[in-house]
Formats: structure tokens, sequence, C-alpha cells
């Protein structure tokens, strides 16, 4: 029960591929270090309706779901801590909606 109370306080944030910084794809390797499996997956339908299946990392702060895809799959596969730093442009939403 504290765990859905500590999620309640969070910012909410729904990140693309396309829009991932160093930073979240750091969090992603950390806790998806072998991979992620349908376990982890969280899907739901978006405002448009759309089908939309996501992985979930947290910072202090913030709660991002990270859309699945096979580009994510990919940067994770070729993941080098080395890699130039990426701005990140997100949307965010209370119920996890995209606008």
């Amino acid at each position: 029960m504290k765990e859905s109370k500590r999620n309640n306080a969070l910012k909410r944030v729904i990140v693309d591929y396309k829009k991932l910084n160093k930073d979240i794809l750091d969090l992603i390797m950390e806790k998806y270090a072998d991979g992620y499996g349908d376990r982890d997956i969280i899907s739901f339908r978006n405002a448009q309706g759309e089908w939309v299946e996501c992985i979930e990392v947290k910072t202090e702060d913030t709660l991002y779901l990270v859309k699945v895809s096979k580009r994510l799959t990919m940067a994770m596969e070729e993941y080098d801590e080395e890699s130039p730093e990426d701005e990140i442009n997100i949307t965010e939403s209370k119920d996890f909606e995209e606008e």
C-alpha cells in the first residue's frame, strides 16, 4: 500500500524512444540489464484510443513510462555509456495519457 501512495505523488511522464536522453536510457539499462519480459510491460489505450505498451522506470520524483518498440530494443542492445546526450522532449499527463 505504501508503494501506491508514493507513486501517486510522482510526476508521471510518457516517453517515446525518439525522445529518450542518456539519463533515462541509463535507468532502463540499470533496471532491465537482462532485458524485459511480458510481465514488465504495461499496456493501455491512450487518449487517441491507440494501444500503447511501455516499460516503467522511476526517479525520486518522476515515474517514466517508456514506449516499447524495436528501436528501444536496439538501443538497449547497443547501449554505450559514452553515447552523447540527447535533449528529452516528453509528454506529461496525470493519467499517463498522451496529449
